[in-house]
């Protein structure tokens, strides 16, 4: 049977969020069904409800950072059973056929992966859902290869914006091969920039951090920075020039950037994660000059979250949160666009 599930979602680039139910398919032979607990908020939420790609379809059930617990498996589930911790993050399926996804980086899907909420949803189909729905919502229904266990030892509101905002960081960190002795700068202490800091100390990284102010400062340390750097102390940036071997660059909006290319050494690296809208110039001197590189780094694949999660239970890392209600989304958009937030939102999902 068709799954009753309730949810907040946008039926308009300018209107609030608001109740919307509907319903979820019956699990499939390969489907787990899932009781959404926790689900995080994140800032490209903002970006897809506010139709800032110019592609949104309302209405929309907004959430990929998604925690909770199995209510129902099919036939052919083997990974998972009633009871099982897991989590869902910013995929439900991918073509699987692709050179991508058989090197388990199905987020880099040549088709296409298909997105926890607004991708075409065939499977949705038969309970008429043209698009998907995230995790916004008491309930999910995923293919077992695309769901995740979470650790015992996290706790599960906690765990929810791993799926997003742990794997965004975390996956750039070891693809450039961060360990002891590496000089990791990361620009914004945010919802993203608070696990990059967390994350690249534990890989025995020294940690810096670029902010606009030194509000933050204290919280960094906390996380297990051992610099902090304002980008206005013309001083303090020019002493920093030629440090860095890896930036990760977490900044959701468009900013100045071709300064920090000055901050990288020779062959390093900054990696952009933020979703901007707009273009950042970057002159391609400062990147000859030295052998710099200027990437871009997306999620990452299923197999690499399951490992992201079980690297944060063993170093004791998890988001720093703030749990609310989800009626509470409209005034938490209003504060996650004024940077108001230490340092991620998460919904109570048994609260709607």
């Amino acid at each position: 049977m068709p799954i009753a599930t309730r949810a907040f979602a946008a039926t308009s680039s300018d209107a609030p969020l608001s109740r919307y139910d509907f319903q979820r398919r019956d699990p499939g032979a390969d489907d787990v069904a899932i009781e959404i607990r926790f689900a995080g908020v994140c800032h490209s939420d903002l970006h897809i409800v506010q139709n800032d790609l110019g592609n949104t379809t309302y209405p929309i059930v907004p959430g990929h950072e998604i925690a909770g617990v199995v209510t129902a498996v099919g036939p052919n589930v083997t990974r998972f059973k009633v009871g099982d911790r897991v989590g869902v993050g910013c995929m439900v399926d991918s073509c699987r056929q692709c050179r991508p996804c058989q090197e388990g980086e199905e987020q880099y899907c040549v088709p296409g992966m298909t997105q926890t909420y607004g991708s075409r949803d065939p499977k949705g189909a038969e309970v008429g859902q043209k698009i998907t729905q995230g995790g916004y919502s008491t309930a999910i229904v995923v293919d077992q290869n695309y769901v995740v266990t979470i650790p015992d030892s996290i706790p599960l509101d906690a765990a929810a914006p791993l799926l997003c905002a742990g794997i965004t960081t975390y996956s750039p960190l070891r693809h450039w091969k961060v360990g002891p002795g590496s000089k990791v700068l990361v620009v914004g202490l945010g919802g993203l920039g608070h696990m990059a800091v967390k994350q690249a100390a534990a890989m025995g990284a020294e940690v810096t951090v670029l902010s606009t102010s030194d509000r933050k400062r204290a919280d960094a340390e906390r996380m297990g920075a051992k610099h902090f750097l304002i980008n206005s102390d013309t001083a303090a940036m020019q002493a920093a020039g030629e440090s860095f071997d890896l930036i990760i660059n977490t900044v959701s909006a468009t900013h100045e950037i071709a300064s920090h290319v000055n901050l990288l050494a020779r062959d390093g690296t900054m990696v952009m994660l933020g979703l901007t809208t707009e273009g950042l110039p970057v002159y391609a001197l400062g990147l000859l000059w030295r052998r710099r590189s200027v990437a871009g780094s997306l999620i990452g694949g299923i197999r690499e979250t399951q490992e992201m999660l079980d690297f944060c239970a063993a170093n004791d890392i998890a988001c720093d949160i703030e749990v609310i209600s989800p009626d509470q989304i409209n005034e938490a958009y209003a504060r996650l666009q004024r940077s108001d937030v230490r340092y991620r939102f998460v919904l109570d999902m048994a609260r709607i």
